[in-house]
Protein backbone atom coordinates (compact mmCIF):
# COMPACT_ATOMS: atom_id res chain seq x y z
CA UNK A 1 0.00 0.00 0.00
CA UNK A 2 1.17 3.50 -0.81
CA UNK A 3 2.31 5.70 2.03
CA UNK A 4 -0.37 8.08 3.27
CA UNK A 5 0.01 11.67 4.45
CA UNK A 6 -2.90 13.26 6.29
CA UNK A 7 -3.03 17.06 6.41
CA UNK A 8 -5.50 17.98 9.13
CA UNK A 9 -7.40 21.20 9.69
CA UNK A 10 -6.35 21.49 13.34
CA UNK A 11 -5.09 19.82 16.49
CA UNK A 12 -8.59 18.91 17.67
CA UNK A 13 -8.94 16.51 14.74
CA UNK A 14 -5.48 15.11 15.47
CA UNK A 15 -6.61 14.26 19.01
CA UNK A 16 -9.64 12.30 17.75
CA UNK A 17 -7.95 10.79 14.67
CA UNK A 18 -8.68 7.04 14.37
CA UNK A 19 -5.69 4.84 15.22
CA UNK A 20 -6.54 2.40 12.43
CA UNK A 21 -6.04 5.00 9.69
CA UNK A 22 -2.40 4.61 8.79
CA UNK A 23 -0.12 7.44 7.70
CA UNK A 24 1.86 10.48 8.75
CA UNK A 25 -0.11 13.39 10.24
CA UNK A 26 0.56 17.07 9.45
CA UNK A 27 -1.48 19.82 11.11
CA UNK A 28 -2.26 23.23 9.59
CA UNK A 29 -2.03 25.42 12.68
CA UNK A 30 -3.30 28.56 10.99
CA UNK A 31 -6.30 30.87 10.72
CA UNK A 32 -5.57 32.49 7.36
CA UNK A 33 -9.18 33.68 7.21
CA UNK A 34 -8.22 36.33 9.77
CA UNK A 35 -5.77 39.15 9.23
CA UNK A 36 -2.79 40.00 7.06
CA UNK A 37 -1.87 37.44 4.39
CA UNK A 38 0.41 39.65 2.33
CA UNK A 39 3.83 38.55 1.14
CA UNK A 40 5.60 38.04 -2.17
CA UNK A 41 7.26 34.90 -0.85
CA UNK A 42 6.49 32.22 1.69
CA UNK A 43 9.01 33.76 4.07
CA UNK A 44 7.31 37.16 3.82
CA UNK A 45 3.91 35.57 4.41
CA UNK A 46 5.18 33.77 7.50
CA UNK A 47 6.60 37.06 8.79
CA UNK A 48 3.26 38.82 8.20
CA UNK A 49 1.34 36.07 9.93
CA UNK A 50 3.68 35.82 12.91
CA UNK A 51 3.38 39.57 13.46
CA UNK A 52 -0.39 39.67 13.05
CA UNK A 53 -1.10 36.73 15.35
CA UNK A 54 1.33 37.85 18.07
CA UNK A 55 -0.23 41.33 18.06
CA UNK A 56 -3.86 40.21 18.03
CA UNK A 57 -3.99 36.86 19.83
CA UNK A 58 -3.17 37.16 23.51
CA UNK A 59 -0.45 34.86 24.77
CA UNK A 60 0.93 34.03 21.33
CA UNK A 61 4.43 35.22 20.42
CA UNK A 62 6.13 35.50 17.04
CA UNK A 63 8.54 32.71 17.93
CA UNK A 64 5.55 30.47 18.67
CA UNK A 65 4.52 30.76 15.04
CA UNK A 66 7.95 29.68 13.84
CA UNK A 67 8.03 26.86 16.37
CA UNK A 68 4.52 25.44 15.97
CA UNK A 69 3.14 26.51 12.57
CA UNK A 70 6.00 26.88 10.09
CA UNK A 71 7.46 23.37 10.67
CA UNK A 72 4.12 21.81 9.68
CA UNK A 73 4.13 23.68 6.38
CA UNK A 74 7.73 22.59 5.83
CA UNK A 75 6.60 19.00 6.29
CA UNK A 76 4.09 19.54 3.47
CA UNK A 77 6.90 20.75 1.22
CA UNK A 78 8.90 17.62 2.06
CA UNK A 79 6.22 15.03 1.20
CA UNK A 80 7.73 12.23 -0.87
CA UNK A 81 6.54 11.47 -4.40
CA UNK A 82 5.50 7.88 -3.63
CA UNK A 83 2.59 8.79 -1.38
CA UNK A 84 -1.05 9.80 -1.37
CA UNK A 85 -1.96 13.15 0.16
CA UNK A 86 -5.21 13.34 2.13
CA UNK A 87 -6.59 16.78 2.93
CA UNK A 88 -9.01 16.84 5.87
CA UNK A 89 -10.87 20.14 5.55
CA UNK A 90 -14.45 21.20 6.20
CA UNK A 91 -16.77 23.44 4.18
CA UNK A 92 -16.69 26.60 6.31
CA UNK A 93 -14.70 29.66 5.26
CA UNK A 94 -12.06 29.20 7.98
CA UNK A 95 -11.23 25.71 6.72
CA UNK A 96 -11.59 26.59 3.06
CA UNK A 97 -9.03 29.41 3.16
CA UNK A 98 -6.55 27.06 4.85
CA UNK A 99 -7.44 24.43 2.23
CA UNK A 100 -6.77 26.85 -0.64
CA UNK A 101 -3.40 27.79 0.85
CA UNK A 102 -2.44 24.14 1.38
CA UNK A 103 -3.31 23.24 -2.21
CA UNK A 104 -1.30 26.24 -3.38
CA UNK A 105 1.67 25.20 -1.24
CA UNK A 106 1.55 21.68 -2.67
CA UNK A 107 1.33 23.09 -6.19
CA UNK A 108 4.22 25.50 -5.64
CA UNK A 109 6.26 22.61 -4.24
CA UNK A 110 5.66 20.69 -7.50
CA UNK A 111 3.83 17.86 -5.81
CA UNK A 112 2.10 15.63 -8.35
CA UNK A 113 0.92 13.08 -5.81
CA UNK A 114 -2.64 11.75 -5.94
CA UNK A 115 -4.42 14.22 -3.68
CA UNK A 116 -7.73 13.52 -1.97
CA UNK A 117 -10.22 15.64 -0.06
CA UNK A 118 -11.93 14.26 3.04
CA UNK A 119 -14.84 16.27 4.46
CA UNK A 120 -17.95 15.63 6.54
CA UNK A 121 -20.94 14.58 4.47
CA UNK A 122 -22.96 17.54 5.75
CA UNK A 123 -21.85 20.99 6.86
CA UNK A 124 -22.52 21.76 10.50
CA UNK A 125 -21.05 23.99 13.19
CA UNK A 126 -19.36 20.90 14.69
CA UNK A 127 -17.58 19.66 11.53
CA UNK A 128 -15.27 16.71 12.14
CA UNK A 129 -15.75 17.29 15.87
CA UNK A 130 -19.31 16.01 15.52
CA UNK A 131 -18.16 12.66 14.13
CA UNK A 132 -17.10 9.58 16.07
CA UNK A 133 -14.12 7.47 15.02
CA UNK A 134 -16.19 5.06 12.95
CA UNK A 135 -17.69 7.99 11.06
CA UNK A 136 -14.23 9.47 10.50
CA UNK A 137 -13.11 6.15 9.01
CA UNK A 138 -16.18 6.20 6.78
CA UNK A 139 -15.52 9.67 5.37
CA UNK A 140 -11.89 8.67 4.77
CA UNK A 141 -12.96 5.57 2.85
CA UNK A 142 -15.16 7.83 0.70
CA UNK A 143 -12.39 10.35 -0.01
CA UNK A 144 -12.62 12.24 -3.29
CA UNK A 145 -9.73 12.55 -5.74
CA UNK A 146 -9.03 16.21 -6.50
CA UNK A 147 -8.55 17.33 -10.09
CA UNK A 148 -7.75 20.76 -11.57
CA UNK A 149 -5.11 21.28 -8.88
CA UNK A 150 -3.67 24.34 -10.67
CA UNK A 151 -7.06 26.03 -10.71
CA UNK A 152 -7.76 25.11 -7.09
CA UNK A 153 -4.35 26.49 -6.13
CA UNK A 154 -5.23 29.80 -7.75
CA UNK A 155 -8.06 30.31 -5.25
CA UNK A 156 -5.41 31.20 -2.68
CA UNK A 157 -3.75 33.74 -4.97
CA UNK A 158 -7.09 35.43 -5.65
CA UNK A 159 -7.97 35.46 -1.96
CA UNK A 160 -4.54 36.80 -0.94
CA UNK A 161 -4.76 39.59 -3.51
CA UNK A 162 -8.32 40.62 -2.53
CA UNK A 163 -9.57 39.79 -6.04
CA UNK A 164 -13.08 38.90 -4.90
CA UNK A 165 -14.58 39.25 -8.38
CA UNK A 166 -12.37 36.57 -9.91
CA UNK A 167 -12.55 34.49 -6.74
CA UNK A 168 -16.32 34.32 -7.21
CA UNK A 169 -15.92 33.58 -10.93
CA UNK A 170 -13.53 30.69 -10.25
CA UNK A 171 -15.78 29.32 -7.51
CA UNK A 172 -18.72 29.36 -9.93
CA UNK A 173 -16.63 27.40 -12.43
CA UNK A 174 -16.26 24.75 -9.72
CA UNK A 175 -19.91 24.82 -8.66
CA UNK A 176 -20.94 21.49 -10.17
CA UNK A 177 -17.96 19.60 -8.79
CA UNK A 178 -17.22 21.45 -5.54
CA UNK A 179 -20.32 23.50 -4.61
CA UNK A 180 -19.00 24.06 -1.07
CA UNK A 181 -16.28 26.33 -2.46
CA UNK A 182 -18.84 28.76 -3.84
CA UNK A 183 -20.69 28.82 -0.53
CA UNK A 184 -17.48 29.75 1.28
CA UNK A 185 -16.52 32.40 -1.28
CA UNK A 186 -19.97 33.97 -1.04
CA UNK A 187 -19.56 34.10 2.74
CA UNK A 188 -16.20 35.80 2.26
CA UNK A 189 -17.64 38.41 -0.11
CA UNK A 190 -20.46 39.14 2.33
CA UNK A 191 -18.06 39.84 5.20
CA UNK A 192 -16.34 42.69 3.33
CA UNK A 193 -17.49 46.02 4.80
CA UNK A 194 -19.43 48.35 2.51
CA UNK A 195 -20.86 51.82 2.92
CA UNK A 196 -23.43 51.51 5.67
CA UNK A 197 -22.50 47.93 6.60
CA UNK A 198 -19.76 46.44 8.76
CA UNK A 199 -19.93 43.18 6.85
CA UNK A 200 -22.11 40.19 7.66
CA UNK A 201 -20.21 38.70 10.64
CA UNK A 202 -20.13 42.01 12.51
CA UNK A 203 -23.71 42.81 11.56
CA UNK A 204 -24.73 39.38 12.83
CA UNK A 205 -22.94 39.98 16.14
CA UNK A 206 -24.75 43.29 16.53
CA UNK A 207 -28.08 41.61 15.84
CA UNK A 208 -27.34 38.81 18.30
CA UNK A 209 -26.45 41.33 21.01
CA UNK A 210 -29.78 43.03 20.33
CA UNK A 211 -31.79 39.78 20.22
CA UNK A 212 -30.24 38.37 23.39
CA UNK A 213 -30.16 41.77 25.08
CA UNK A 214 -26.58 41.19 26.25
CA UNK A 215 -23.06 42.47 25.82
CA UNK A 216 -21.52 39.35 27.35
CA UNK A 217 -19.26 37.51 24.94
CA UNK A 218 -19.99 33.85 25.74
CA UNK A 219 -23.72 33.80 24.88
CA UNK A 220 -23.06 35.96 21.80
CA UNK A 221 -20.32 33.60 20.64
CA UNK A 222 -22.49 30.49 21.08
CA UNK A 223 -25.32 32.04 19.10
CA UNK A 224 -22.95 33.28 16.39
CA UNK A 225 -21.68 29.73 15.89
CA UNK A 226 -25.26 28.56 15.35
CA UNK A 227 -26.30 31.35 12.99
CA UNK A 228 -23.07 31.81 11.06
CA UNK A 229 -21.48 28.35 11.02
CA UNK A 230 -20.43 28.95 7.40
CA UNK A 231 -17.62 31.14 8.73
CA UNK A 232 -16.18 28.51 11.05
CA UNK A 233 -14.79 31.23 13.31
CA UNK A 234 -13.40 30.23 16.68
CA UNK A 235 -13.67 32.27 19.84
CA UNK A 236 -10.54 34.28 19.01
CA UNK A 237 -11.88 35.48 15.66
CA UNK A 238 -15.33 36.32 17.01
CA UNK A 239 -13.86 38.02 20.09
CA UNK A 240 -11.83 40.36 17.87
CA UNK A 241 -14.98 41.44 16.02
CA UNK A 242 -16.96 41.60 19.25
CA UNK A 243 -14.38 43.88 20.90
CA UNK A 244 -14.21 46.14 17.84
CA UNK A 245 -17.97 46.58 17.96
CA UNK A 246 -18.00 47.34 21.69
CA UNK A 247 -15.06 49.75 21.43
CA UNK A 248 -16.72 51.67 18.59
CA UNK A 249 -20.16 51.99 20.19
Amino acid sequence: MRKQYHILNGDSLKEQFPENIQGEIIVTRECLVDGNVKGNSLEELFHSRAQFISRNYKGYKEQDYYKKTVPEFQKIQSITDDADINLWFEDDLFCQVNFWFTINLLNQSHKNNPTFLIRPKKHSQFGFGGLNKLELVSVYENRALLTDIDKLANLWELYKNDDTENLLKTARDFENRYPFILNAVKAHSERIPTEGSLGKPSQSILQIMKDLKTEEFEPVFREFCKRESIYGFGDLQVKRLFDEIKNNR
